[in-house]
Formats: C-alpha cells, sequence, structure tokens
C-alpha cells in the first residue's frame, strides 16, 4: 500500500502577501497542517531543515509537537542536514522526539546542500578531517548516528555516580527501539542511492537530482531507486525497503487555485547548477484539471517505482489552502492512480 503526505520547507516572510510572517507563524502553522493533514486521511507530514535561512531550522521539537498533537500519521524530515549534526546530541533528540509520537519518526537525512552562509557548519564547531570534504564528514556523522541508534552500550560508567547505574557499559538516552529502522538518506546521486541501501537506511528522492545522464528527472530517478533496491537487497538486511519522491502537484479546482498555479502546468525540467562542480536537474511542477494530471503522472517513472509520495506544499499560502491542495490530491488524483485511496 502506497503512502502519501506532504513536505513543507517552512518559509516564512515579513512581506504583506505572505500567510507565515514570522519563525513562530512558519511553526505553529506547521504542527496545525500536520493536524489537518491526519484528519484528511493523509499518511505523513514531512519538514525541511535549513540553516541561517527564514525557514523550518531545528527540527526536534516542531516533530515532538506534531507527535504529541497527532496519533496516526508518519512524522519526518527530508532532509537534516548531517553536516551540522552532532550525532551523539542528534540520537537523544530524536529519541525523545519519537518516543512522544509513539514510534511514528520517519527521519531523512543527508549530506546537505548549498545554504545561505559559506560553511555554514563551521559555525556549529564543526571541521571536516584531515583529508575529508564537506560530504564526507556529513556521511561520518551519518555513520556515528546510525551506530548509536542501535542502542548498545559504548560509555565508561563513573564508578561514582551521581545515581545508580545499569550494569555495563552505558549508552545514550532516551532510546527509542525501532528508530534505526526509520532513517532515510536524501539520495542527490546514483552512487550516494546505493551507499545508502547498503547500510539499511530508506531511500529518499527531491525535486531535483545531480545529472548523470542528460535523461528526464524522473527517468533518472528511477534508475536511482533500482540502483539502491539493489544494494538493499544485496546487503541482506531484515526490514523492507522504501522510496519516497517529492513533487509539486496542483490539482486545479477553482478560480483561486487556477490563479495561483494556472501557468504552472506548462514548466519543464530544468538543467542548473548546485555549485560549481554539480550539474542538477530540478523537476517541474504538476499543475492541472485533475484527469489531466492523472494522465501526466502516470508517465512518471519514480512515482511508479516509490512506495511514497511526498507533496512540496506552499505554506506561505496558509493552512486552510494547503490543506485544500491535500484533500484534493487525496481525493481527485491517487485514487486513478492506484494509490492507496481515501
Amino acid at each position: 500500500m502506497k503512502k502519501i503526505g506532504f513536505l513543507s520547507f517552512g518559509h516564512w516572510s515579513p512581506s504583506p502577501q505572505s500567510g507565515t510572517r514570522t519563525a513562530s507563524d512558519a511553526l505553529l502553522q506547521s504542527i496545525e497542517l500536520a493536524v489537518a493533514a491526519e484528519e484528511l486521511g493523509a499518511d505523513g507530514a514531512y519538514f525541511r531543515v535549513h540553516h541561517f535561512a527564514r525557514q523550518l531550522a531545528s527540527p526536534f521539537p516542531l516533530l515532538a509537537a506534531v507527535g504529541a498533537r497527532t496519533k496516526r500519521i508518519e512524522i519526518g524530515t527530508a532532509v537534516i542536514d548531517m553536516r551540522y549534526e552532532n550525532p551523539l546530541y542528534m540520537a537523544e533528540d530524536a529519541g525523545a522526539a519519537d518516543l512522544i509520537a509513539g514510534g511514528r519518526l520517519q527521519l531523512g537525512i543527508s549530506r546537505g546542500s548549498p545554504e545561505q552562509v559559506i560553511d555554514g557548519w563551521r559555525y556549529f564547531g564543526f571541521e571536516p578531517q584531515e583529508g575529508e570534504t564537506d560530504a564526507d564528514m556529513a556521511r561520518r556523522h551519518t555513520q556515528q548516528f546510525l551506530e548509536v541508534l542501535r542502542g548498545e552500550g559504548f560509555a565508561e560508567p563513573n564508578p561514582r555516580p551521581m545515581f545508580e547505574n545499569p550494569p555495563g557499559l552505558l549508552r545514550v538516552e532516551p532510546h527509542s527501539e525501532g528508530l534505526r529502522d526509520r532513517i532515510w538518506w536524501g539520495a542527490g546521486s546514483d552512487a550516494t542511492a546505493v551507499w545508502a541501501g547498503r547500510l539499511g537506511m530508506h531511500m529518499q528522492t527531491s525535486t531535483l537530482k545531480w545529472d548523470e545522464t542528460g535523461e528526464p528527472l524522473h527517468v533518472q530517478q528511477a534508475t536511482q531507486i533500482r540502483a539502491f533496491r539493489a544494494a538493499w537487497a544485496e546487503a541482506g538486511h531484515a526490514h523492507e525497503p522504501r522510496v519516497s519522491v517529492s513533487r509539486s502537484i496542483f490539482p486545479i479546482m477553482n478560480d483561486l487555485d487556477r490563479a495561483y498555479f494556472g501557468r504552472s502546468g506548462q514548466s519543464q525540467d530544468q538543467i542548473g547548477h548546485i555549485d560549481e562542480h554539480t550539474r542538477a536537474v530540478f523537476g517541474r511542477s504538476y499543475a492541472a484539471e485533475p484527469d489531466v494530471l492523472v494522465a501526466q503522472l502516470e508517465q512518471d517513472e519514480a512515482i511508479r517505482e516509490a512506495d511514497t509520495l511526498l507533496l512540496t506544499v506552499p505554506n506561505q499560502l496558509g493552512v486552510d489552502y494547503n490543506a485544500h491542495v491535500i484533500e484534493s490530491v487525496l481525493t481527485h488524483v491517487a485514487p486513478a492512480l492506484g494509490w492507496r485511496p481515501r
């Protein structure tokens, strides 16, 4: 059974045209949208993490708050930039948020993308080791994080502790059993998709990917997904692999939808550069009447390969409008594609 959720970047702007004018607005409206999405029957509420930007940043207070307000919906990130993360402290925060949510966290992590400032992770106290790139550092942080999430003791206890310790080496607390099997890697290339599969992380693909073949985004992502699943199978992991794709999908149901997105349906994939070394392909937006959307999305090979679809939402248009978009997709598009009907 395939799942559908939303992905919010949590933009906020003091502009009079924005329905999300402060950081407080972005956080509180994110919680309300998750509650609304659960009531509509959606499967997931996911949030992007950016630093030094007027967007959502520290994810775990938000995830814990969403977990306390909801009961069923999956709660996740897409993605946390691991260049900025202390793996042990992150394991504590993640364990606490997952326990509050009753084991519903689905954490997407990655090496990150260019941020608002140069080498922003340096301001957070992190430096690549000798011979490492910042991407290598992110992957090292990731492997440390995954190891800690196993829940095995590694720290030597104080022989005269303030409080009594359990026997043996100590682990990071709180520990949430099963969270290690709910970590996803945001893969921008075929090679990192294979790396994630070997480590037993699920895979997330966004609306962009390193352009490795010159083919359309959805074709390259489908190839990437198949490579990930092959690596997972070869590694012999006990749990089942999952894959999510992110898409901008807007059913045109009324004049307001047409005013916002009526011209987006003609968009095509775009080519750009993430940095001076990396050429990327950026995916198109889908905006049309539901029957047209169904015909278009049926041709998206990556959507066919994935088990989870994340709808990127324009959060600055407000909770009510974004709930309308989610409901329109769930009601008028998803069933015709063979996805989970409401």
